[in-house]
């Protein structure tokens, strides 16, 4: 076995048995790019090694996607096949596992189609299916894998050697115990969810260029790290993971904020983002590239327009380390503080997986069928937790943690 067979080995292995903590005799779903294959193939054999029933691997085809935005008709755009929401839905009633594999080898390849089509061509009713899973329905984990598309976004060349390095570090798999080194991650996140826990904040204040911006945090949520419970079952959802999050009170946003690094989304990316939001609601939405896509995503139903998640990362991050701008929400999220508009963390409020959305959008807990992160922090971001009696106190400043 030579040596990049043998980190994709281990890699995989780390995926199913540390990410996804997949339980003998459960069906794990795997979706990948058909340019993920190999990833996809060695992650089934480390799964059936693992005690797997079956896996199924779903492969997605980026250019027949393109052919649908470009050609179908206008009513057809946001089709979602039953049978894609059924695989979903039964995952979830077997007691199965789910692992998504990023690492977009074409990311801007809808960037020269009509921005509103692109935005309107999203299947809403997969994407629901999906959040549901997440939420604590199934273990699950999203995982990346370096490829020549990928690495040639980041580096404007194919090295994909460069891209595996960097990818390893993130992910501790450059360890050399990474499961003992992700222990010891997954503790250091968690004690600082417990130091926020305790604060009990009302708010938190942004400051930076082109940021002020305050974040009402719901009062019954509960900050979480690194480690997900899911139908009785201990998994990483992120590998890698750097932050702590929350729900917030999706009615209690205010202010403006700049994104700090660009979003890749629906084949486009979006740099520069602004939001301004007023009660909540993102009210103004401007970009340098992919506003219309990113605008009509906002407008996407309800509670797109509302935040469902905040989440801070210092500047220190093993992702951070690497200096790299992935152009991968799943890695560059875990290099920067970020926001989610959409669907909120269901887990950080304890009562809000048992309502129906409706009694928990009166409540202040968002529900959308969208999720979508965008990173607003810096070594410039200033991040204070708030009183309820106005006490600010320091948490982030020029990227280091200060509670």
């Amino acid at each position: 076995m030579s040596a990049a067979e043998d980190r994709l080995r281990k890699y995989a292995q780390l995926a199913v048995n540390v990410g996804v903590n997949l339980q003998p005799g459960q069906v794990l779903a795997v979706n990948a790019y058909i340019e993920h294959a190999p990833f996809a193939r060695e992650i089934a054999r480390a799964a059936y090694e693992a005690g797997a029933s079956f896996v199924d691997v779903q492969y997605a085809d980026q250019h027949v996607r393109r052919a649908h935005i470009a050609s179908a008709a206008e009513d057809q755009l946001g089709y979602s096949p039953p049978w894609a929401v059924e695989r979903y839905d039964e995952l979830g009633r077997i007691g199965g596992a789910l692992l998504a594999i990023s690492g977009n080898p074409e990311p801007e390849l809808f960037s020269d189609l009509d921005g509103e089509r692109v935005g309107k061509a999203r299947m809403k009713e997969v994407a629901e299916a999906s959040l549901r899973l997440s939420d604590g329905v199934c273990n699950w984990s999203i995982v990346a894998y370096p490829n020549e598309g990928w690495a040639r976004t980041v580096f404007d060349e194919p090295d994909v050697e460069r891209l595996w390095d960097a990818v390893a570090h993130a992910v501790r798999l450059d360890a050399d115990d990474p499961v003992a080194a992700w222990r010891e991650h997954i503790s250091r996140l968690q004690a600082r969810a417990a130091a926020l826990n305790e604060r009990r904040f009302d708010h938190l204040r942004y400051r930076g260029p082109g940021t002020d911006l305050m974040i009402g945090l719901h009062p019954e949520s509960a900050w979480q790290a690194a480690l997900d419970h899911s139908n009785g079952i201990d998994h990483v959802a992120n590998m890698p993971t750097e932050e702590v999050f929350t729900t917030p009170d999706s009615r209690r946003v205010d202010g403006y904020v700049r994104s700090t690094l660009p979003l890749q989304i629906q084949g486009n990316i979006v740099r520069d983002l602004e939001v301004r939001f007023e009660g909540g609601r993102a009210v103004e939405v401007k970009a340098g590239t992919g506003e219309d896509v990113m605008r009509t995503h906002v407008a996407t139903d309800e509670g797109a327009a509302r935040l469902g998640e905040v989440a801070l990362v210092d500047g220190h991050s093993a992702v951070g380390e690497t200096g790299l701008v992935f152009y991968d929400t799943l890695y560059d999220e875990n290099a920067s503080s970020h926001i989610a508009l959409g669907a909120p963390i269901l887990q950080a409020v304890e009562w809000a997986g048992a309502l129906a959305p409706e009694e928990r959008v009166e409540r202040g807990v968002n529900h959308s069928s969208i999720h979508t992160d965008f990173m607003i922090g810096s070594n410039e971001l200033e991040v204070d937790g708030v009183t309820a009696s106005g006490d600010a106190v320091p948490i982030l400043r020029a990227g280091d943690w200060l509670l």
